[in-house]
């Protein structure tokens, strides 16, 4: 599969949210808080022309409200605006 972002934007696979606490107690799909957290998979451009500073597999922290959720060959996407990127995080 080749999905390449147009424009100022980046496409994530976002990050599983967990059923179950360290402690061990389980989370009913109520209670559950979705974690706006992603691998990056691909990159758009900056408007100047730079690439967007961002490397395949890094994980981000994003925010936003429009944001675009789909799902391919069984796999959950979203692409977000490069300004809704929040922060890389190290691992």
């Amino acid at each position: 599969m080749n999905i390449e972002p147009i424009g100022e934007r980046v496409l994530l696979q976002p990050t599983e949210t967990k059923d179950q606490t360290e402690g061990g107690i389980y989370i009913p799909d109520e209670a559950k808080e979705d974690k706006k957290e992603g691998t990056v998979v691909a990159t758009g451009e900056l408007e100047d022309g730079d690439d967007i500073p961002l490397n395949e597999g890094d994980t981000v922290l994003y925010g936003g409200y429009s944001n675009e959720e789909f799902e391919r060959d069984g796999e959950e996407y979203v692409v977000v605006k490069y300004k809704d990127i929040l922060a890389r995080m190290n691992q």
